[in-house]
């Protein structure tokens, strides 16, 4: 039994080959690794006793004769490689070749095996887009509105696109949440992104040993019988349960416990954004978790393993806030992912998207006392809200779909007929088979027509739309039309809003407004 993983050195990727080796079924494993990561020294070393099982292929997912070498002979493919925030936003080419046009490569190499090896996708909860507590529950198919200038997301929902398309007989789409490891506080502070997270934006997290555990009881249970009727050809969410669902707030505050503080003490009202983040409590998270038993972890359990592996942070008690405040927090607005540094460069394309403007940048100001905080039972104008009521599943809120989602694998040809008019768009296939992997013809708000599943629109939460082809994010506009995007996307933007954002070719960030 062989099982090819990309991404072996990443942070899920070392929780999954801890997990995997315990596998006895597995004889050998085929990592692919980047020529240059000096990082699978270190972690070969970790499993010298499974060394005989290793087969180590150096190279790089845009390279298709790569990808063809490492699916060949496989049973299974783990793709967890993807190219992230913030090195996505300072090498935007490298996640275009790694998490679009390696997952078109791959995806090509398995469909030309004789054999299909079963494809585990890893996507993500960015395509999803900027949630806040209108609608901070969702699920598999609701709409997929990246956030402008997340070069990240685009790609993500680009390759996904790729997948669910493709022929492979037995894949699956996973898309993880935000997730905590081992590096995360070190990984934060080497940039501005950390300012991208909204105060008061849903956050789900899931450890990064319960999401190696999850592929590790995935792999587990299809050896020992066949999933075919109730996880493959699917999309689902990874989450970590609802003890896990928070806010941008609540996790700065969780961190700084260990140095004796709390986000208010290190952070002003206009460090971060208010808007265009990614996140969103998963309504439908039990699902993977009902069938493989992998969530174990909850946040409190992270912080304190945290606390414990580095006890020189609670050092941090004994230093001055103000001064951490400087050299750790203020130091990073010269980081150019930082809004303090596109107000200071005047770059309305940004402020305008992270915001909704220069003016709504300036007016948060300093004082937490005219902020209002989710977590302190206030929306954004001040009104009350129940936010612990917030949090509970069986309260949420969910859009409207159009036709009965709960039932998708009996959907009718009406109610295709009806998202598509929702959509602003149009089916063209006057024939459903009632089979919800028949690829249909549909025609956008714009006149464009596309192939794609019955699954792919209906559950998977695909419309699409010019981020499919270009990185240009043109919600604004959609969603006057498009009455699923509109639940969505107006929850943050207004209707007035005639903004149309997106990358020159060197990926500057530019804004035009939107000819009526």
């Amino acid at each position: 039994m062989q099982v090819a993983i990309t991404g072996i050195t990443g942070n899920m990727g070392q929780a999954t080959l801890k997990e995997v080796v315990k596998i006895k079924d597995i004889d050998c494993f085929k990592l692919l690794v980047l020529p240059e990561d000096k990082r699978i020294k270190k972690l070969l070393k970790t499993y010298k006793k499974h060394k005989d099982k290793f087969q180590i292929i150096y190279g790089n997912l845009k390279d298709y004769d790569t990808c063809e070498k490492l699916v060949d002979g496989s049973d299974y493919v783990v793709n967890l490689s993807a190219v992230i925030p913030p090195h996505s936003d300072q090498y935007p080419q490298k996640a275009i070749d790694c998490n679009e046009t390696g997952v078109y490569n791959l995806v090509e190499a398995i469909e030309r095996c004789e054999k299909h090896p079963k494809y585990i996708h890893i996507s993500t909860v960015a395509l999803y887009g900027n949630r806040n507590y209108k609608h901070p529950w969702g699920q598999v198919g609701d709409p997929l509105l990246v956030s402008p200038f997340d070069i990240y997301s685009a790609t993500k929902l680009r390759g996904e696109f790729r997948v669910l398309e493709s022929d492979i007989e037995n894949f699956v789409v996973l898309r993880q949440t935000a997730m905590l490891h081992i590096n995360m506080l070190k990984d934060n502070m080497s940039d501005g992104l950390m300012f991208h997270t909204c105060f008061n934006a849903p956050l789900e997290w899931v450890t990064a040993h319960d999401s190696g555990l999850l592929i590790a009881n995935i792999l587990r249970r299809d050896l020992a019988g066949d999933l075919s009727k109730i996880f493959w050809k699917r999309c689902f969410n990874i989450g970590g349960g609802e003890e896990n669902c928070i806010t941008g707030f609540d996790t700065l505050n969780d961190g700084f416990k260990i140095i004796g503080g709390s986000a208010k003490d290190f952070f002003k009202p206009y460090y971060n954004a208010t808007r265009n983040f990614h996140g969103m409590w998963f309504y439908d998270g039990k699902e993977l978790d009902n069938l493989f038993g992998y969530q174990k972890q909850t946040t409190d359990v992270y912080w304190k393993e945290i606390s414990k592996k580095y006890s020189y942070y609670k050092l941090g008690k004994l230093v001055p806030k103000c001064v951490i405040g400087t050299f750790a927090i203020k130091r990073l607005f010269k980081s150019p992912n930082a809004p303090a540094y596109w107000a200071k460069h005047n770059d309305k394309a940004k402020l305008t998207a992270y915001f909704g403007g220069d003016e709504q940048y300036k007016a948060l100001g300093k004082d937490w006392s005219k902020f209002n905080l989710l977590v302190e039972n206030k929306d954004e104008k001040g009104q009350l809200v129940d936010y612990q009521a917030l949090r509970k599943q069986a309260n949420a809120k969910l859009i409207d779909y159009y036709y009965n989602i709960d039932n998708y694998e009996n959907i009718t040809l009406t109610d295709l007929q009806n998202v598509a008019s929702a959509h602003g768009g149009e089916l063209l296939t006057k024939d459903f088979s009632g089979d919800i992997y028949q690829r249909l013809q549909w025609k956008n708000q714009d006149g464009e027509v596309f192939s794609a599943r019955a699954f792919t629109v209906m559950k998977a939460g695909h419309w699409v739309n010019p981020i499919y082809k270009e990185n240009v994010w043109d919600f604004d506009r959609l969603s006057k039309k498009d009455k699923i995007f509109a639940q969505i996307w107006l929850d943050s933007h207004s209707q007035d809003e005639e903004n149309c954002y997106y990358f020159d070719e060197k990926f500057n960030a530019h804004i035009k407004e939107i000819k009526k």
